[in-house]
């Protein structure tokens, strides 16, 4: 019995093995070959014997630097950490109430999160503009701003709530019995034992809205406020494409979320993990 349990785990580790290999080999090869790509000079990028071997250049990086990708750098965090902090701040006490109370109310509540989290964001981009229209914020950050945090709180309200449940009742109730009200019970016991979930989702609410590019591209009338991910895309023109130039746009826009993202590695791993089995 043993021996079979031992041969069934040693099978079960070469399994995982071969996925991560298989993974990292899907995800990894497409990444190299931009970060290569970007490396070489235009008539390089089709040549079949400049695939792997060829004369490295920085000509497309330094073309990169222009004042447009300041601009659009500045919009995609101005647009991360605004739809973020908005976020967050409807988000999270939507999401304690929805854990703290039960009853047919907060069922439908979270019924009508689940549907609006189905709705594809292009279906409210012509009622947004409508809107935006009306409140003479066109053109301005804010419009992004405020349609991104109206896509993203559902998610996450629904990210959130499973941490909120998981913060025993009973600390709140011995806090209560101690003369702390109910704001205070939630500032100083929720909040702080749910911050690796408060952490993990903003992480998550600030990578989706670094990304940002198809409210970007109607409610800014004017390209000169675009974001990174529609600067990237006014490099596609009827006239071809500067694939290294392309390539090594792509690799300056993908820094600054890779720095994030390497720095909330381990909040995200283990954050994501409570919430899926809270």
């Amino acid at each position: 019995m043993s021996a079979h349990y031992r041969a069934s785990q040693d099978s079960a580790g070469v399994v995982n093995v071969l996925i991560k290999v298989l993974l990292s080999l899907m995800y990894g090869v497409p990444l190299l070959w931009i970060v290569l790509t970007s490396f070489k000079r235009s008539g390089d990028v089709f040549s079949t014997q400049a695939s792997l071997f060829f004369h490295p250049t920085l000509e497309s990086y330094t073309k990169a630097f222009t004042p447009a990708l300041f601009i659009a750098l500045k919009q995609s965090a101005f647009i991360a950490v605004g739809t973020t902090a908005l976020v967050l701040a409807i988000a999270i006490p939507a999401a304690y109430g929805l854990a703290r109370t039960s009853g047919w109310l907060p069922s439908l509540g979270l019924g009508l999160l689940i549907v609006l989290q189905m709705l594809p964001q292009t279906a409210n981009v012509i009622p947004m503009f409508q809107v935006f229209g009306s409140w003479h914020i066109l053109d301005s950050t804010w419009s992004v701003i405020l349609a991104d945090a109206a896509l993203l709180t559902p998610f996450a309200t629904l990210l959130l709530r499973p941490f909120f449940r998981a913060v025993p009742v009973s600390l709140e109730e011995a806090a209560l019995i101690d003369g702390a009200g109910t704001m205070r019970t939630f500032w100083s016991i929720a909040l702080p034992l749910a911050r690796n979930g408060l952490a993990t989702v903003g992480t998550l609410i600030f990578l989706l809205a670094w990304g940002e590019f198809l409210y970007a591209v109607n409610f800014f009338l004017t390209p000169n406020h675009y974001p990174l991910s529609a600067l990237l895309a006014m490099q596609v023109s009827a006239f071809g494409i500067n694939w290294a130039g392309l390539m090594a746009l792509a690799v300056l826009t993908s820094i600054p979320i890779l720095i994030v993202f390497l720095a909330t590695y381990r909040l995200l791993r283990d954050g994501l993990t409570v919430g899926a089995v809270k």
